[in-house]
């Protein structure tokens, strides 16, 4: 369906009855779905005594593990820290290389340069936004160890490429699904698909705990290392020490991290777990919403993505501003929005260290110019997504021509 289908009459008519509301609603980018479940969980953690990580983050991790489909599920205090963990159990070490894309947020390139490796950037496959295989492919040397594919706001890489050039180049895989709780590729749930996997749990992401993280794994020798590496590298049971059952004796077998989940965070975990699914099932009713009034996206049969974005698109070569104007038009609208990401090569960060420079990865640079990312969360009204919108709508006929809208979340070639 095409923004200027005869046949979209109904929603011009809420269109037009919603003009008379434009500046007067605020519709943030995101809002978290925390109720009075967490906050009854959270008070009986406070209720008895034992704060830090105990027996809630133990429970926690199982009940992840179980619904992912992972043998083990490690809590850490961050995504980053999760990524870092990972790197490091996969003995990725200094003068080593990481494959990863350029369209990412810094901690995935970050964690890789905590082991002394070099981040390998990587192009983009400009439909779905995720990591390009053939370009990964070409930026191998004898120094690469590792790849980490991120699921850009939800929707899965293509695995089965990606784990065959693993495969060849004998290289560890370690899954960014920071975006991808919980998606699916091919009928397996992510966490379950590659060796290492890691999860964040921000305050914005499909499941949260304020800040957290999860790294999944079926490798039982790099699960014990992680655990570990994430308390000190002090033996496995050192945090019961402080309980009238512990001992004060502890043993530090390595130079660890201080990356343990609390059990307060734990415990709002665990409640997130459980609504999980309809937590999911919200964002996908606002997706269909948005994807009727904008545009059909063309999803991958084989996946399921989790929502945790709705990546716009737009045809600029038909708009009379730029992408940045648009936005800051939706934000006088009373619509936030933002963008993922800044490509990593364009941050002077990386100019800086590793010598990347505007105009090293084409297909990234473009879609980065003309993306943004629409609010959507679970207790989104249906007034707050006809709005948004209404909001785009007006905003693409303000400046010039409607089609050049195109919302292109979880599409197909």
């Amino acid at each position: 369906m095409s923004l200027e289908d005869p046949t979209r009459t109904p929603f011009m008519s809420r269109q037009e009855k919603l003009k008379s509301t434009l500046h007067e609603l605020q519709v943030p980018f995101h809002r978290a779905a925390i109720g009075e479940e967490e906050a009854r969980a959270v008070n009986e953690v406070l209720r008895s005594g034992w704060l830090t990580m105990g027996p809630k983050t133990f429970e926690f991790e199982k009940e992840f593990a179980k619904y992912v489909g992972a043998q083990h599920a490690i809590a850490v205090s961050t995504g980053t820290a999760a990524l870092h963990l990972s790197l490091e159990a996969a003995g990725v070490q200094a003068g080593d290389e990481v494959l990863l894309p350029t369209t990412t947020f810094t901690a995935t390139a970050e964690a890789v340069t905590y082991v002394g490796a070099r981040p390998v950037l990587v192009d983009i496959d400009p439909v779905t936004m995720n990591m390009d295989p053939e370009d990964a492919a070409r930026r191998i040397t004898l120094k690469t160890k590792a790849i980490i594919p991120v699921h850009l706001g939800g929707q899965t890489c293509d695995m089965d490429e990606i784990h065959a050039l693993a495969q060849v180049h004998h290289l560890r895989v370690i899954e960014d699904a920071a975006h991808a709780f919980p998606s699916e590729y091919k009928g397996k749930r992510v966490g379950q698909i590659s060796e290492f996997t890691c999860f964040s749990f921000y305050a914005t992401k499909t499941l949260t705990t304020g800040e957290g993280g999860m790294i999944t794994t079926d490798n039982p020798e790099a699960a014990d290392r992680m655990r570990l590496m994430r308390l000190h590298g002090i033996e496995r049971d050192a945090w019961k020490r402080y309980r009238g059952d512990g001992s004060w004796f502890y043993e530090v077998l390595e130079a660890g991290f201080k990356y343990n989940l609390t059990d307060l965070q734990s415990a709002i975990g665990l409640v997130q777990l459980a609504k999980c699914d309809a937590l999911k099932q919200a964002r996908e009713r606002i997706a269909r919403r948005y994807s009727e009034e904008l545009v059909i996206p063309t999803i991958h049969r084989d996946r399921i993505t989790s929502w945790h974005l709705y990546i716009l698109r737009l045809r600029l070569d038909r708009l009379n501003k730029d992408r940045d104007a648009f936005i800051d038009a939706l934000h006088r609208c009373g619509v936030a929005c933002s963008v993922h990401f800044i490509p990593l090569h364009l941050q002077p960060y990386y100019r800086r260290a590793y010598g990347y420079q505007p105009g090293d990865f084409p297909h990234a640079e473009k879609e980065y110019l003309s993306c943004l990312s629409l609010p959507i969360y679970p207790d989104m009204t249906e007034t707050e997504s006809d709005y948004v919108i209404s909001a785009v709508l007006n905003t693409a006929e303000e400046c010039g021509i409607v089609r050049a809208v195109a919302a292109r979340v979880n599409p197909s070639a």
